[in-house]
């Protein structure tokens, strides 16, 4: 008697997946979960360059500059009015996405120290810069507010690219696309390649470094400021930190940070 053979069962042909969602139309384009851009009817695979919000908003050249007397507020009113404003110098273009609001009689704003070589553009007219060298490194660029006298302005903490991406790029030293490129003071300072020479520009003057009229931001965050240490308990804990909700061009820490 023959001895039989235990029954195998042959294995299923796995099914092939696709990232790819399909369409009657075959020239429409769809998004994959790689976050990369394909053809339906094409293996071409773009991806996408740099986005400088979650939606990014095209920069329009002929965008308005600010008005001087679009500063010449509150620092505290001025701070998140800020937000989705463009920087322009050069061939570089950034979206402010994160400053905070130093005041008068603030414990942290460099106006404490009253009127000296280094402060004496805080006090100037609202609208001015104020640039100045933190560490012996960065150029801090600070947005002046108030009017003449008052001694307030915004620091700017954090951009996204927008135009200039290379010369961004160059100047920081990386080849990065990612928020680490301009998540910080410092970072912005260097990307836009000014010194303490300019102190006292005024930002609504066409020409060099300006500011131009952009998107409001659809929900914002708020949080203390940051590396302030030093200040009063009060101030330490002032929620004059405003950044731009949802966006990764954020400066840490983020977990300081909730919606307003």
């Amino acid at each position: 008697m023959k001895k039989t053979q235990p029954f195998k069962r042959s294995p299923k042909p796995k099914k092939q997946t696709s990232s790819r969602k399909t369409n009657n139309n075959k020239n429409q384009i769809t998004e994959s979960s790689s976050s990369m851009i394909s053809v339906s009817n094409s293996t071409k695979v773009i991806k996408p360059k740099y986005s400088p919000t979650p939606n990014p908003i095209p920069f329009n050249t002929c965008s308005t500059i600010l008005h001087a007397s679009f500063f010449q507020v509150d620092a505290l009113d001025l701070a998140p009015r800020l937000l989705g404003k463009f920087l322009r110098k050069d061939d570089v273009v950034l979206q402010i996405t994160e400053v905070e609001a130093y005041r008068p009689n603030d414990s942290a704003c460099h106006g404490r120290f009253g009127i000296t070589a280094r402060t004496a553009p805080v006090f100037g007219p609202g609208g001015h810069a104020y640039v100045y060298l933190c560490y012996g490194l960065h150029m801090m660029l600070n947005i002046v507010a108030d009017k003449e006298g008052v001694g307030a302005a915004v620091l700017v903490r954090s951009c996204a690219p927008v135009l200039g991406l290379e010369t961004i790029q160059q100047r920081r030293g990386q080849s990065t696309e990612k928020p680490i490129l301009l998540s910080g003071p410092g970072k912005v300072g260097q990307a836009l390649g000014i010194s303490t020479e300019w102190s006292n520009h005024p930002l609504y003057a066409p020409g060099g470094l300006e500011i131009l009229d952009g998107p409001e931001p659809e929900k914002i965050l708020v949080g203390p400021r940051v590396g302030i240490e030093y200040a009063s308990p009060e101030d330490v804990s002032a929620l004059w930190r405003f950044a731009v909700a949802g966006s990764p061009w954020v400066s840490a820490p983020k977990n300081t940070l909730r919606p307003l």
